[in-house]
C-alpha cells in the first residue's frame, strides 16, 4: 500500500461549543501504480482530507500511513509531492526561476538542478514559457507549473487537489494527459475532484465522500450497475407506425426523424421492430447504462444517512 488511513476524523471548532465535524472516520487505502479519485460535492471534506494526508493540519483522531511511515514526517514527506487546490506563486519569478526554487527547498543537489527542473517544464509543456514571467500565465499554465513543481523531488507518490478546477477544456484536457503520463512513468497518483467525466476517463479505483463519510470505495467496474437504465432510438417513422412509440419520451423531433427514450428495453425493440415493418428507417439504437455521475447521486441520496463508511466492492472471484 502506498496510503493508508485508519478512522481519520478532523473536528473543527468554530466557537466555544460550536463544532463541526469536516471528516468523520474515513478509512481507505491507495495501492502501488493505481490513480485514485477521490470524488465528493463542494464541502464534502475532500480537501480537509488532503491537508490531513499532508501535515498541513492535524487530524483530531485516526492516523495515516504513507509508505508505512505515519503522516507528517519526513519520511513520508520525502515521498509525496502535491498540488493544492489554488497554487500560490512568486509571480514576479520567471517559471524557471520558480522551478529552482522549488528545487532547492525540496532539497535536490544544486548540481542536479537545472536538469531537473528543464526536464520537468518539457514535460508539462512549459519550455517556451521557461523565461516568463508567472503572472502572465494562464491558469492552465499555472497548474502545469504546479505539477512541474509536485515532481521535483521525483516523489512515488502525487496528491492533485481539485487539478481540473478553473480549467477551460483544452486545459483539463493537457491535465487527463499529464495525469495518465505520471502513471506510465510507475507514480501513484491520488486526486479530489467533483468533475465526474475526468475520474471515468483516468481512474482505475474511486471513493466517494459526502458530509465527511466514505459513502464507497472500489473500481468503477464494480460500482456500476451493468443493468441498462434505458434505449434511445432514433429512427425516421412513417405515419403508420408512431402508435408503436407510445411507450417512449420524445426527446426531439425534426419532421418524420424521432429520437425517443425508453426505459425498457424490450419496448424499444418492438418500437424498432414496428418502424422498420412499416418501411421506416432506423439511425441508431443506443442502450445506456448507468454512469459515474448516475451512480455518484444515487449513493449520495442512499447515503445521507449512513452511519459509517462502506467496504471496498470487489469482483467476485
Amino acid at each position: 500500500m502506498i496510503l493508508k488511513t485508519e478512522a481519520l476524523t478532523k473536528v473543527f471548532e468554530l466557537r466555544p461549543g460550536k463544532r463541526v465535524t469536516a471528516v468523520d472516520d474515513l478509512s481507505l487505502e491507495v495501492e502501488q501504480g493505481e490513480i485514485f479519485g477521490f470524488i465528493g460535492p463542494n464541502g464534502a471534506g475532500k480537501t480537509t482530507t488532503i491537508k490531513m494526508l499532508m501535515g498541513l493540519i492535524y487530524p483530531t483522531r485516526g492516523r495515516a500511513l504513507v509508505f508505512d511511515a505515519p503522516i507528517p514526517s519526513k519520511a513520508s514527506k520525502a515521498r509525496i509531492g502535491y498540488l493544492p487546490e489554488n497554487p500560490s506563486y512568486h509571480e514576479f519569478l520567471t517559471g524557471a526561476e520558480a522551478m529552482r526554487f522549488f528545487a532547492t527547498l525540496s532539497g535536490v543537489p544544486r548540481a542536479e538542478q537545472s536538469a531537473r527542473c528543464e526536464e520537468l517544464l518539457a514535460l508539462v509543456g512549459l519550455s517556451e514559457a521557461r523565461d516568463r514571467q508567472i503572472r502572465k500565465y494562464s491558469k492552465g499554465m499555472q497548474q502545469r507549473l504546479g505539477i512541474a513543481q509536485a515532481l521535483v523531488s521525483d516523489p512515488a507518490f502525487v496528491v492533485l487537489d481539485e487539478p481540473m478546477s478553473g480549467l477551460d477544456p483544452i486545459g483539463r484536457r493537457e491535465m487527463r494527459d499529464l495525469i495518465l503520463l505520471l502513471k506510465r512513468r510507475g507514480k501513484t497518483v491520488f486526486f479530489s475532484t467533483h468533475i465526474l467525466p475526468d475520474v471515468e476517463s483516468l481512474c482505475d479505483r474511486v471513493g466517494v465522500i459526502h458530509a465527511g463519510k466514505l459513502l464507497e470505495v472500489g473500481r468503477l467496474g464494480n460500482l456500476l450497475s451493468p443493468r441498462l437504465t434505458s434505449v434511445e432510438l432514433s429512427a425516421v417513422v412513417p405515419e403508420r407506425a408512431r402508435e408503436a412509440l407510445g411507450r417512449g419520451r420524445t426527446i426531439a423531433r425534426d419532421g418524420d426523424l424521432f429520437t425517443l427514450s425508453f426505459d425498457d428495453e424490450s419496448a424499444g425493440e418492438e418500437a424498432m421492430r414496428a418502424v422498420l415493418a412499416a418501411g421506416g428507417r432506423v439511425v441508431s439504437f443506443t442502450p445506456h447504462r448507468e454512469t459515474l455521475e448516475d451512480f455518484f447521486m444515487r449513493r449520495l441520496s442512499e447515503g445521507s444517512g449512513r452511519a459509517g463508511p462502506a467496504p471496498e466492492r470487489r469482483a467476485a472471484s
